[in-house]
Parts: C-alpha cells; sequence; structure tokens
C-alpha cells in the first residue's frame, strides 16, 4: 500500500495484475484516493492496491546513475549523476542501502535517511533539479 501523500505525477510505483504479477506504471494522475494510469483497468487503481517500488542497482542505473570510477580517486559504491554542468547527486550505495551524499569542503558526507523506493529517489531529484527522473531504455 502506497499512501497518496508519498507519490506525485510521474513517480513509478507497481500493483499485482490479474494474472498476480507486479505490473510497474508511471502515476498520472492522483485525486481521492486512487491512482491514474491510461494503461490501468479502468485507468485508475485505489493507493490501497498500489506498492511503491523497491530501488535496487539495477534500477539506479536505469535511471542514469553511474559508480565512480577507482582509476580517478572516485568510490565505486557512490553513484552519480550530472544533472547540469556544475553539479550531480550522489548516493553511496553501501549494505544495501542507498544514502545521498552531499559535497563538503572534507568531501561528500551523508545527510538524511537512506532511500528505499524508488519514488523516493525520483521526488529528491525533482526537489533538488526540478526534473523528472526518468527510466533510460
Amino acid at each position: 500500500m502506497i499512501i497518496a501523500s508519498d507519490i506525485r505525477i510521474g513517480n513509478y510505483v507497481w500493483y499485482y495484475d490479474r494474472y498476480m504479477q507486479e505490473t510497474a506504471f508511471l502515476v498520472e494522475g492522483i485525486l481521492d484516493g486512487y491512482i491514474y494510469n491510461s494503461g490501468l483497468p479502468l485507468s485508475k487503481i485505489s493507493c490501497e492496491k498500489a506498492n511503491p517500488l523497491i530501488l535496487d542497482l539495477y534500477l539506479l542505473r536505469k535511471f542514469g546513475f553511474i559508480p565512480g570510477d577507482p582509476d580517478y580517486g572516485e568510490d565505486e559504491n557512490v553513484y552519480s549523476f550530472k544533472y547540469n554542468r556544475l553539479n550531480s547527486i550522489h548516493v553511496l550505495y553501501k549494505a544495501e542501502a542507498f544514502q545521498p551524499l552531499t559535497d563538503a569542503p572534507a568531501g561528500l558526507v551523508p545527510y538524511g535517511l537512506p532511500i528505499v523506493h524508488v519514488h523516493q529517489l525520483q521526488n529528491l531529484f525533482h526537489a533538488i533539479t526540478g526534473d523528472e527522473l526518468i527510466i533510460f531504455e
């Protein structure tokens, strides 16, 4: 189950389809406890039947995050997404957890709680950049 206030248009979530397969979809709208997407049965599903997608390395890479290069003194467990000419978003992958990092005079330092779900990463990215984080095919 997902809470409507935790997601926004553009987030990825999933539900069990009629064949009991996990089916991911993009949120196109949210209203009165329903999530809307034109590909859903009846074009909507209740928030109680939608679930957050668990973030994993595969999805992080599909979003365009790349690991650090040890040849350049970078930590290979730190994944970065360059969103403009000067700035990047960094996430540390350690012990099955994704910890956001920020630039500081001493280097990259952790902040906030670890990211567990895809919509949390998408919402963080949107808050920082104002852009959508989408999956690259």
